[in-house]
């Protein structure tokens, strides 16, 4: 379906706005027409005649016909302004919809800036081609229709001529519409690259500095904002030619009014208030036929930018908006967690590969599962699968007995929580970023998870306790602080299945101690996948799974796994004698 036609379908919504505004823009046009008439009667009728008795209340008519045109004007300039507000709040009530359901994979390949040009800027000449283009694209074609019945009415020769330059205007605005959307679809493309790199550069202004790079971030800048300069400057010049030529044709029209219709005064064919009237209609003919060109431009515009905003729309969701089997509710709990099975696991990503190898794990209900392996092997795929960011090409993931393609994909995500390695704070307060995992909770809830989370004495330390804000992504807080929130508020939600990427990872030891304690409140009673960084971090772990090259190569308990004398074995025996390698991919790396 062409853009046009999908950016018309939100008009439908709001049919009385639209005939409200429709209707006030064609009866304003229609009262603007009287005024050519009537001055027209007055010069040959009144002035020329010496008819003083009748001038002041022509005069107070051609008053009450401005009136009625501007009050009409102002009606439809309120009702504009709240459907146009109505369309773009629809817009991007619709794109932010499409981010919440597209995978997160989705966004590995797009930078945030761009889709935030997507949803401020393009939205925005969406919303201007959609309102504006309907709206006064109708009132200049009705205007240009009926002025030239008016205009052939009044003298059909003269009228011939004021039109004849509409064949040079129609081949004009059909060559720029032709020629003119690919300049706009490269011009939005570098503002959005723009916006990409400023972004980009905010949020890693630290490394800018720390690194001394801000001669080559401000090249980088200066070469993407040259790339903006030059886009935008190729559409100003093709509108510098258009637009003029355009006007230029217009006023051809009037000319060739004053040639024939002159000559018709002067040979007593015409008075002069029927000229002046002639050319008052000639002027209203041309003027819509200048804001369609302007429209033009804002059409090539909107277009550009609704097919980059479509593109997001019409992208593919994550598993589980659309699913593929029947739903299937989970059954009630049987205590406080859930069993959780892999069952003959095969995953590829879109490139074919295949990452996962007839993966078979069960995690018994109140248990934990350590993963552990090198950079690569398929740890964070299996979590993602058991949080449904991807379905398995094969095989199933079960909660309880139910593939998670079966269950809501909002009940899926009630019931598994995710602490990351890299916690994420939104810009908000202490409280605000809590109730991420349970809405509306409690002071007594917020308090008993803190202390749990061993957050509670530096939020109280806070300047205004857990009503403070953060900063951007929690910068106003230590690595460690922030970690012992996301604990916390995965304590909130209160899921049954945990997945728990290192939370330990990147902090110092003191500060670790004190993760591990909350993490020991966190993992309690409840069904635990945790993907390991550190060796030191899973011998609590009531099973360890040795993954390598997408294989499940060793599974069992730390003790056990040592009496085998495999891989896992091999080391643990080489932390033992390198203490100063921490982290498992080291261990592959020395093993």
């Amino acid at each position: 379906m062409p853009v046009a036609l999908r950016i018309a379908g939100y008009l439908r919504k709001y049919p009385g706005f639209a005939a409200g505004t429709l209707s006030a823009a064609l009866f304003s046009t229609v009262l603007g027409l009287v005024y050519p008439r009537l001055t027209g009667y007055l010069i040959d009728e009144v002035i020329a005649k010496g008819r003083g008795d009748q001038l002041g209340w022509l005069i107070g008519l051609l008053a009450l016909v401005f009136l009625g045109r501007d009050g009409l004007n102002a009606l439809r300039i309120c009702l504009n302004n709240s459907f146009e507000q109505r369309v773009i709040l629809d817009l991007r009530r619709d794109l932010y919809g499409a981010f919440q359901r597209l995978p997160v994979s989705w966004y590995d390949h797009r930078s945030s800036g761009d889709l935030l040009t997507r949803v401020s800027e393009d939205v925005m000449n969406m919303e201007r081609m959609l309102i504006d283009g309907v709206e006064q694209g109708l009132v200049a074609l009705i205007q240009i229709i009926g002025v030239g019945i008016i205009l052939f009415r009044l003298d059909p020769h003269l009228a011939a001529w004021s039109l004849a330059p509409i064949p040079f205007l129609a081949a004009g605005a059909l060559y720029y519409t032709v020629t003119a959307h690919p300049r706009y679809r490269v011009q939005r493309k570098a503002s959005s690259a723009l916006n990409s790199l400023l972004m980009d550069h905010l949020q890693g202004i630290r490394q800018i500095k720390t690194y001394s790079w801000l001669t080559e971030g401000a090249a980088r800048f200066e070469k993407a904002a040259q790339d903006v300069r030059v886009a935008s400057l190729k559409i100003m010049r093709a509108w510098a030619i258009y637009n003029p030529s355009m006007a230029f044709l217009a006023a051809a029209g009037t000319c060739l009014v004053l040639w024939f219709g002159g000559h018709a005064v002067l040979d007593g064919k015409m008075a002069i208030g029927e000229l002046v009237a002639f050319l008052l209609y000639v002027g209203m003919f041309y003027e819509p036929v200048t804001r369609l060109h302007s429209l033009n431009q804002l059409i090539q515009a909107g277009r550009a930018a609704g097919e980059r905003v479509f593109a997001i729309l019409d992208s593919e969701p994550e598993p589980g908006h659309s699913p593929s089997l029947p739903s299937q509710s989970l059954p009630p709990r049987q205590g406080p967690a859930r069993e959780v099975r892999f069952q003959n696991i095969h995953f590829s990503y879109r490139s074919g590969r295949e990452v996962l190898h007839g993966i078979d794990l069960t995690i018994p209900r109140g248990t934990s599962l350590a993963l552990v392996g090198p950079t690569g092997a398929g740890k964070t795929t299996l979590a993602t699968l058991l949080a449904r960011f991807h379905d398995p090409s094969s095989g199933e993931v079960l909660l309880d007995g139910v593939s998670l393609q079966r269950i809501p994909l909002e009940e899926v995500r009630r019931e598994v929580g995710v602490v990351t390695q890299e916690p994420f704070l939104f810009q908000a307060t202490v409280r605000e970023n809590l109730e991420l995992g349970r809405t509306g909770a409690t002071e007594p809830d917020l308090e008993r998870v803190l202390k749990a989370a061993c957050a509670w004495d530096f939020v109280q330390a806070l300047p205004d306790g857990w009503n403070s804000k953060v900063g951007e992504r929690g910068v106003r807080l230590s690595a460690g602080e922030r970690q012992r929130l996301s604990i916390a508020r995965a304590l909130l939600k209160d899921p049954p299945v945990l997945i728990l990427d290192e939370a330990t990872a990147s902090v110092d030891t003191a500060t670790e101690k004190q993760i591990q304690l909350a993490l020991e409140h966190l993992l309690a009673h409840r069904t635990s996948l945790i993907v390991a960084h550190r060796l030191s971090t899973v011998r609590k772990a009531d099973a360890i799974a040795v993954v390598e090259n997408g294989r499940i190569v060793e599974l069992g308990t730390h003790q056990a796994l040592l009496k085998d004398g495999g891989l896992y074995a091999r080391l643990w025996s080489i932390q033992s004698e390198h203490g100063e390698i921490q982290t498992i991919e080291g261990l592959f790396q020395q093993g």
